[in-house]
């Protein structure tokens, strides 16, 4: 009898020093989870693919290469542009490379470049970058412009889901609005806006 009652209460007492140590051990996920985030909870390193549409508009200066036209002055004209590219998370800031296949209007019948960003994040789930690259431009024939190829530069600021007051719709990835502002070797102006989809 004597026995059992300490082999009872033996028992009883390794129970919650077992117990204990089983709550005081973090599960595998938190341990997992413990490297380093970028401002929006999504881990600091890695690729992060996207694609996206912008709309805007095109002014040239009389100092481009374009030139002028007789009848339609310097070149101009609306811009539809799909993009995609990937980013590469480097902690607070990131490095990426980015191609557009732009339709135009008026003036501008294609363009085609690629670029290069850098910049950091910005928010909760927002970009702040800078940019540079190589377009080519595609005149309308009939408008008196001729093709041609030159450097690109820009900046821009991307928006999102939480920074917008949508917390927790999309999660970490998902829709961010863009806007941004190009020129073409420093003689157009380009404003464009959009909405990027990261993956």
């Amino acid at each position: 009898m004597k026995k059992s009652v300490l082999l009872v209460a033996a028992c009883l007492g390794l129970i919650p020093a077992t117990a204990f140590a089983q709550d005081s051990t973090p599960p595998p996920s938190a341990a997992a989870d413990d490297g380093p985030k970028a401002p929006d909870g999504s881990k600091a390193f890695g690729i992060e693919p996207y694609v996206g549409v912008l709309g805007g508009y095109e002014t040239f200066d009389h100092r481009s290469e374009f030139g002028t036209s007789p009848n339609h002055g310097t070149m101009n004209g609306a811009l539809i542009s799909g993009v995609a590219g990937v980013n590469v998370p480097l902690g607070p800031v990131f490095v990426g490379v980015e191609g557009n296949g732009t339709k135009g209007f008026n003036d501008i019948n294609w363009e085609y470049g690629v670029k290069g960003r850098v910049g950091a994040r910005a928010g909760d789930s927002g970009l702040i970058y800078v940019a540079a690259g190589y377009e080519w431009i595609n005149p309308h024939s009939n408008r008196g412009f001729s093709d041609h190829s030159s450097w690109v530069y820009g900046l821009g600021v991307e928006v999102g889901p939480k920074d917008i007051g949508l917390k927790g719709a999309t999660g970490n990835a998902g829709p961010r609005l863009r806007l941004q502002m190009d020129t073409y070797d420093f003689h157009s102006l380009r404003p464009m806006a959009g909405v990027i989809f990261h993956f």
